[in-house]
């Protein structure tokens, strides 16, 4: 007899930089589904202080650090509404799938990344690191 009960849908790897990284407002560990810890990570981009949060921006020669989750597609829709990009989205972040550096291998994670016109005046956050900057 065939088994039928139906497959679960394959988790994806999402790279947290900022508010969502654990101990920090939105700690994506008190989310649910839960998501699985990963690793640490790093992407290249510049990191920018918007006050309550950050924001990165993709590419150069600067590292964004932060931390990577195995997600389920339910937690991936709770992830969008935090990020402005549910019922109602706005243009503030943009959602990417990049390969994240984590423990020096690439893995294919989900980054939200802010529109660069929300950073023009925005500071930079030293080191690329939103925890230890706070």
């Amino acid at each position: 007899m065939p088994d039928e009960t139906s497959p679960l849908p394959p988790s994806r790897w999402v790279f947290v930089y900022g508010t969502l990284r654990q101990g920090c407002s939105n700690d994506i560990t008190r989310l649910e589904p839960p998501p699985l810890f990963v690793g640490r990570g790093r992407i290249a981009g510049i990191l920018y202080h918007l006050g309550a949060y950050p924001g990165v921006t993709l590419g150069g020669a600067e590292w964004v650090y932060g931390e990577v989750y195995a997600i389920e597609p339910a937690l991936e829709d709770v992830l969008d509404e935090i990020e402005s990009l549910g019922e109602n989205p706005t243009d503030e972040y943009i959602k990417r799938e990049i390969d994240v550096e984590v423990n020096g291998e690439p893995l294919p994670c989900l980054v939200y990344e802010i529109n660069p016109r929300y950073v023009l005046s925005a500071a930079r956050v030293p080191e690329g690191d939103w925890v230890k900057f706070l």
